[in-house]
């Protein structure tokens, strides 16, 4: 019998074979086209949105005075020290100024403007288009989810927070994304009541959304603060032990924050709390303030996280570790953060949790943050992310996650040494137009751009809109025909105009059609689109050699005059 299960088996996997190689190298159709020619990761077990999964913290706390608020406030909500003051050098709260430029709707802070001369503006949450760019992000940049930090809402924050919620939920159904709600219990003084009330009559219903976590079918609740050692937590653990079994007879899967402490009840944790911690059905416990350097996050491998994962394991409860990219100044250009990954990976955690995704205040975050002194405002200490000298952009924590998160899973190899670059690998940062040429009229646009100081732009009916032969090649370090990807901005003022598809295509012969690689942009939108191709999926003429590249090409069959736009020509080795 065994003998014919192995033959069936087998018989199997050549027809799944098969099947793989007659799949289409075709993009597909989508506007934001990021990582879109990898092979997919296999299916998850239903329902496990938070085991083998990287988590992110989510704030989602700012607004800004003048964005429409409900429950009749107009804030300047955590981006101020006084909520009700305009953000400036005299009202400072944060340690990290956003970079803003995906935002199509900003409010003008009271800071001077950027170093760059630009506004120094500020978004909102309260607007869906700011949620939508950052759940956009977590999908682009392969992060599973979300868990949406949800403070005491009895009170006059209460309506900002709910009318928050329900843009994240649209948001992660937009882009496909988990979230969950996680509470924050600090300064919550009728917590056990108010808590189970809060979940019943508001929170309960999100469960409803498809991209609410679920783990093993159950809907996943994370609470923040049990156990803690100092009186913003002042419960003991007879009420917290009863809040946490409260959520699993509703039928949740319930995650702890708490205390690095935790196992000896000593330290940052109050004693006689076993109890509670044994009764999560996942444990998360905070890192924040406990690392600082290389030597702090080996120091917490050792001392903490090797026991914890052990501990878990003898209760039956999943172990997932924080994550953090350090302050500001602690950084060292992602070596810190990827050391955590490391740790956490190496020691056999269930997940991972990001501390945190948007938390400016503290300078914590991992969003898009000003990448140089350029993007900060004049006159302020605010640190950019080259502030350990190394070339660093905006995205790069985000880059970081990825791959991060990519570890965690086994798609590429446990490492010590982070994958991610800091800096771009620019084939053309399109910033000036030496050396480029055109069928139309082509200059430089300074007023809508996506990086730098300005973008190529074309105007007109022919054919080819942009293209270039560089003096000399251009390598991508580390990059192969199976890894590698070029990455650009391109914008269209009118998709109706252009008759065919548009395609871009480089290569290492100086000239178009020999020696390339090219590949069909797939379905645009109106206004800019990221387009993200890999060498695996590109078409190829002759023998282009990805350590010489010199050339680039894009070009469209129109029917009228159109402005097309190119900015941040990236070459990606991984």
């Amino acid at each position: 019998m065994k003998a014919i299960n192995n033959i069936l088996l087998m018989i199997a996997a050549l027809m799944i074979v098969s099947c793989s190689n007659n799949d289409s190298i075709d993009e597909p159709d989508n506007p934001i086209v990021i990582d879109s020619e990898t092979e997919p990761e296999p299916e998850p077990t239903p329902g496990s949105d938070v085991v083998g999964k990287v988590i992110v913290g989510y704030q989602g706390w700012f607004a800004c005075a003048g964005d429409g608020q409900p429950g009749g406030t107009n804030w300047w909500w955590h981006w101020s020290n006084d909520w009700g003051r305009l953000p400036s050098n005299a009202t400072k709260c944060l340690y990290a100024w956003p970079d803003v430029r995906d935002y199509t709707k900003t409010y003008q802070s009271g800071y001077d403007n950027l170093n760059n001369g630009l506004s120094a503006a500020l978004y909102s949450c309260v607007d869906q288009q700011s949620v939508n760019v950052h759940f956009r992000w977590m999908k682009e940049f392969g992060i599973d989810g979300a868990a949406l930090q949800r403070f005491n809402p009895v009170g006059a924050e209460g309506p900002l927070r709910d009318w928050i919620t329900e843009r994240v939920k649209i948001a992660a159904e937009t882009y496909g994304v988990k979230f969950y709600i996680m509470y924050d219990g600090s300064n919550w003084k009728n917590m056990q009541t108010q808590m189970k009330t809060d979940w019943t009559n508001k929170m309960q219903v999100y469960t409803n959304s498809p991209e609410y976590a679920r783990q093993g079918g159950k809907p996943v609740v994370a609470i923040w603060g049990f156990g803690y050692n100092d009186s913003n937590h002042p419960w003991g653990a007879k009420e917290c032990l009863d809040v946490v079994n409260w959520f699993k007879e509703q039928g949740c899967y319930v995650i702890g924050g708490v205390p690095r402490e935790w196992r000896s009840g000593s330290g940052g944790s109050r004693p006689g709390f076993a109890d509670v911690y044994h009764a999560f059905d996942m444990i998360s416990p905070w890192l924040v303030g406990a690392v600082s350097s290389m030597g702090d996050a080996n120091s917490v491998y050792t001392n903490y996280m090797v026991g914890d994962q052990a501990e878990c394991d003898l209760y039956g409860v999943a172990y997932q570790p924080c994550v953090l990219p350090g302050g500001m100044t602690q950084r060292v250009h992602g070596d810190l953060m990827w050391r955590m990954f490391y740790n956490a990976v190496r020691v056999g955690c269930q997940g991972i949790y990001i501390s945190m995704y948007d938390e400016y205040n503290e300078g914590n975050q991992i969003a898009k943050t000003a990448p140089t002194q350029d993007w900060v405002p004049a006159n302020t200490t605010y640190r950019s992310l080259d502030y350990d000298g190394a070339d660093c952009t905006s995205d790069y924590y985000l880059r970081l996650t990825g791959d991060g998160t990519r570890m965690l899973k086994r798609e590429i190899a446990l490492t010590e040494t982070r994958p991610t670059y800091p800096g771009l690998d620019y084939l053309d940062a399109c910033d000036d137009k030496t050396d480029w040429m055109s069928e139309n009229t082509i200059s430089i646009c300074t007023d809508d751009r996506k990086q730098g100081t300005g973008c190529l732009q074309s105007v007109g009916s022919g054919a080819e809109e942009f293209k270039k032969a560089f003096s000399s090649s251009f390598l991508i370090p580390s990059a192969s025909s199976a890894t590698g990807k070029i990455q650009f901005w391109y914008y269209v003022s009118d998709i109706t105009k252009l008759s065919s598809e548009s395609r871009i295509e480089i290569g290492s012969s100086g000239q178009a059609d020999k020696d390339v690689y090219s590949w069909s942009m797939g379905k645009l939108v109106n206004g800019w689109n990221l387009v993200s191709k890999s060498f695996s999926r590109a078409n190829k003429t002759s023998n282009p050699n990805l350590s010489k590249i010199n050339w680039i090409r894009i070009y469209n069959s129109k029917n009228g005059s159109v402005t097309t736009r190119m900015d941040g020509v990236r070459m990606i080795p991984k």
